[in-house]
């Protein structure tokens, strides 16, 4: 297996991010850059990206009289809101550094805000931190008040608080996302436009992009948890004609394999336009049945999205991938770099 490296081309903008892409069918690394993406695909792939807008997800209040901070992790089909809980203190703490909340239980009241009252309804048997918790509001009054009051989840890496605007992707459309679906975030109109004048069909769908972390061990080993998807019937269509015409479908980020692939996966191999749920954690040894390449972020060993990134890369590449991007100081996190894996 040879191992090529070479500097991106002249004409790529210096501002863009930096992009390692691997190349399965010759066993090679390639450091170039986000603007050299419409070269890389050919016309007759498909890239399909998740279209799910960020919420104001982080909730800071109090519960039992002490502060807390809320991070909603998904709303349920009951009106009800999965909720992980964090005790005192602010995002400039990381995660696992964080105090546990107060022991909550079903029947508590939660303190998140003008109109943002909730109660808890159920606390998960994983983790104390993980609860259920129901609005009081009408659902109108809901939405406006944690637009007014609510922010987004906030990173210890970041020197300054994110506004909202900017943990969106170019193409966000519904507030699903707990967290950026941060795999779109490089993706200009413009390279949009790029490719699409190429040959490169797009396609979009809906995910409800989960938290990254808790602060919990135990549960950060369970993430991704359930979460909702839905794939729209031109999705569908185009993710049938590719593969007909034999071009490769390309996932941008690691919640549309799920969508994708969890969604096949339920409805015995064919992909059905519609809601669904998926449960599905792909690893090593996962056998991809619809989606051949996939545009991620740089993902750390330990963590869930790099299990997802393991079954694009097979045998020794997995490693070679790893030492390459730590030898390259490639940024990982949400604002980070970006790897594209092609067979």
């Amino acid at each position: 297996m040879k191992h090529a490296l070479q500097d991106a081309p002249a004409t790529v903008s210096k501002q863009a991010g930096r992009l390692l892409h691997v190349d399965l069918r010759r066993g090679t690394l390639v450091d170039t850059r986000i603007d050299s993406l419409p070269e890389l695909l050919r016309p007759g792939d498909l890239l399909v990206v998740n279209d799910a807008a960020t919420l104001p997800a982080s909730l800071p209040g109090t519960a039992r009289g002490e502060p807390i901070e809320v991070r909603l992790a998904g709303e349920e089909p009951d009106g009800t809101w999965r909720a992980v809980v964090f005790g005192a203190g602010d995002w400039r703490t990381p995660t696992e550094s964080r105090p546990p909340p107060p022991a909550l239980a079903p029947g508590d009241s939660l303190r998140l805000g003008p109109g943002l009252q909730a109660r808890v309804t159920a606390r998960s048997d994983v983790s104390t931190r993980l609860l259920w918790i129901r609005f009081a509001a009408s659902a109108e009054r809901f939405w406006s008040a944690l637009y007014l009051h609510g922010r987004p989840v906030q990173y210890a890496y970041e020197p300054s608080p994110l506004s909202l605007d900017r943990v969106q992707t170019p193409y966000a459309a519904r507030p699903w996302a707990s967290e950026m679906p941060s795999a779109g975030r490089p993706l200009t109109l413009e390279l949009l436009g790029r490719l699409r004048s190429r040959g490169v069909a797009l396609a979009r769908l809906t995910h409800a992009a989960g938290l990254s972390s808790t602060g919990d061990a135990v549960l950060d080993g369970a993430l991704p948890l359930p979460e909702r998807y839905e794939l729209p019937a031109a999705t569908v269509r185009a993710v049938a004609e590719t593969r007909r015409q034999r071009g490769r479908v390309v996932a941008v980020g690691t919640t549309v394999v799920r969508a994708l692939e969890g969604a096949a996966l339920s409805a015995g191999g064919e992909l059905r336009p519609g809601p669904g749920l998926t449960d599905l954690r792909i690893g090593r040894g996962f056998e991809p049945r619809l989606v051949s390449g996939l545009l991620s972020g740089i993902h750390a060993r330990d963590s869930s999205h790099f299990e997802l990134l393991s079954a694009f890369l097979p045998g020794a590449l997995e490693l070679l991938y790893t030492l390459h991007a730590a030898a390259g100081g490639y940024r990982g996190h949400e604002f980070g770099d970006s790897t594209l894996v092609l067979g």
